[in-house]
């Protein structure tokens, strides 16, 4: 396994090499979707007290500037653009910067507070996950004006796709929301998420996706305001949480599967987060850290939003030693390492 590990990233580092040489990525266009895991700052126009448009967010961030990206700086969705050749990032689409020839490598549709559970969204005013579809939609007919209908295609088709989302749902709405969890159990919760992740992916395959990276759920029960909120003052991962995590994964795991014998042509990939953070987690100094129970900003036990904030007390100097920037978001640091796991793992999406 690791000799094929080490052939895999070896044939992947010639490519990139190539590709860096070339000047042209690895794929025409990037389109992601899903929650503030991955939001560059579409939240930032809307109606919503779920944002990330100010200090210290995006301190370490080019220009060190916020830009409504729920880090200290690059988010994974950053680095994976990055790695597979772009020198610059898909646009939030509702940004300014989404417009002409930016449009040309995709746009960023997620929204901090989305899910697949569309109430989840309704809840914090951000936008569903059927709502950014409509803006994909939307892009489509834009591209068509830009580039022309043989090369917006060319786009659609060879554009690799990216989901991040589920962590909202759970942590944001079900576990807090006694109109959830007095009806359902975290199983039939899960099998409503999964309804809606299957019938966002079929959606999606009709509109021309083809090469689409779904991410799991994260260990629930690791992040720093899990377990604050959930953990009986514990400093321990929130174990009930985990489990949760990893029934959902076993589930988009076998649905992907599902859909992937379902849709000709569909390469569809489900990106392991769990153990990777898991491990920076647990064993933080094996991979340069010295936090992973705290996050970065304020007492780092709970803040993110608007709670972290420029008047936040105690926010760490230097977030590379901390796994997580806020309550709920890894730190650029956890990103690049989370980032290069994907790159490994996902290369049957790129060729």
């Amino acid at each position: 396994m690791k000799l094929s590990n080490s052939l895999s990233f070896t044939f992947l580092l010639t490519a990139l090499i190539f590709s860096v040489a070339n000047a042209q990525p690895l794929a025409p266009a990037m389109f992601i979707f899903g929650d503030s895991v991955v939001d560059a700052g579409n939240n930032n126009h809307l109606y919503t007290i779920v944002k990330a448009n100010f200090p210290p967010y995006g301190r370490d961030f080019i220009n060190h500037q916020p830009t409504g990206r729920f880090c200290n700086g690059k988010l994974a969705s950053d680095f994976t653009a990055e790695n597979i050749g772009f020198t610059s990032y898909p646009p939030a689409y509702l940004s300014k910067e989404a417009q002409g020839t930016n449009l040309l490598i995709g746009a960023n549709f997620a929204s901090g507070a989305s899910g697949f559970y569309d109430p989840t969204a309704k809840l914090y005013h951000a936008i569903p996950l059927t709502q950014q579809l409509q803006y994909y939609k939307e892009y489509q007919n834009k591209i068509v004006g830009i580039a022309g209908k043989t090369n917006a295609s060319s786009i659609i088709s060879g554009a690799i796709y990216l989901v991040s989302a589920g962590a909202s749902d759970f942590v944001q709405n079900y576990y807090i929301n006694p109109l959830l969890y007095k009806k359902y159990t975290p199983d039939q919760f899960s099998d409503i998420l999964m309804q809606s992740y299957a019938n966002f992916i079929q959606d999606l395959y009709k509109l021309g996706a083809r090469k689409i990276g779904v991410t799991s759920l994260p260990p629930l029960g690791c992040l720093p305001a899990a377990i604050t909120i959930f953990g009986s003052d514990s400093n321990e991962c929130v174990a009930k949480l985990n489990k949760d995590a990893i029934s959902f994964n076993n589930k988009l795991n076998a649905t992907s599967q599902r859909l992937i014998n379902k849709l000709s042509g569909l390469n569809l990939l489900v990106f392991d987060i769990y153990q990777p953070l898991y491990d920076l987690v647990t064993k933080p100094s094996d991979n340069g850290f010295v936090e992973a129970r705290k996050a970065c900003c304020g007492t780092g036990l709970l803040e993110t939003s608007i709670l972290c904030n420029s008047k936040s007390v105690g926010t760490c100097a230097n977030a590379s030693e901390y796994v997580f920037w806020d309550g709920f978001h890894p730190s650029e640091a956890a990103n690049k390492i989370l980032a290069d796991d994907l790159l490994t793992s996902g290369i049957s999406l790129i060729f």
